[in-house]
């Protein structure tokens, strides 16, 4: 088979080569697809995620974000990247921070970085759907972000998470009110003094 004419065509319509699909697709042993990308690996066509995704380097335009629901699809992003994305918080990282009810598990490469941490059952809601070039991920609306952000550093044992550097007027403080009472006081009691300053109506 001519791979390198495969890894081209896919590329035009995904930046990710996952295994079963190849398979199906185009009928060929599941050893047989995991031999030859292993060879194009080391030629540097693509780069290994897992034994069952690779990211396709021939492609224009990858995106992490691509590869959140993917690797898990019960997760969404959330923490520090989701509220990097709304403007909440000027901090970038260099992981993309996701929550999941699953397992918490750190995906790394050359080319990407995907944090997921765990969440309970219960708190596994307050997501929406963005669109990519070649596919789309979950992605925690503003305020659940926040409370996705303080819940989880409580957890890990911050008596008081660091808030200061977040902007708070683009919250909808209904919302955030409304949210707020699904998650432990203590979420509440860490977010007073900024819910004091905050306009009943965003």
């Amino acid at each position: 088979m001519d791979w390198v004419n495969i890894l081209a065509e896919e590329s035009r319509r995904n930046d990710l080569i996952l295994v079963d699909q190849l398979v199906k697709k185009y009928a060929i042993d599941p050893k047989a697809v995991s031999k030859a990308l292993l060879r194009y690996e080391s030629r540097g066509l693509i780069e290994r995620v897992t034994h069952k995704v690779y990211i396709n380097k021939l492609s224009s335009d990858f995106s992490s974000q691509d590869l959140v629901n993917v690797l898990r699809p019960n997760s969404y992003v959330s923490l520090e990247s989701a509220l990097h994305f709304w403007g909440i918080s000027t901090q970038s990282t260099a992981v993309l921070t996701c929550v999941t009810p699953d397992k918490p598990r750190y995906f790394k490469g050359r080319s990407f970085a995907v944090k997921y941490r765990s969440i309970a059952d219960g708190l596994y809601w307050g997501f929406i759907q963005k669109r990519t070039r070649y596919g789309s991920y979950k992605i925690a609306e503003p305020e659940k972000a926040l409370l996705d952000f303080v819940y989880l550093s409580l957890q890990e044992g911050y008596k008081q998470p660091s808030l200061d550097e977040l902007d708070f007027s683009r919250l909808d403080r209904a919302k955030l009110n409304g949210y707020l009472r699904k998650y432990p006081t203590s979420v509440r009691k860490a977010l007073l003094p900024e819910l004091a300053g905050l306009p009943q109506v965003a």
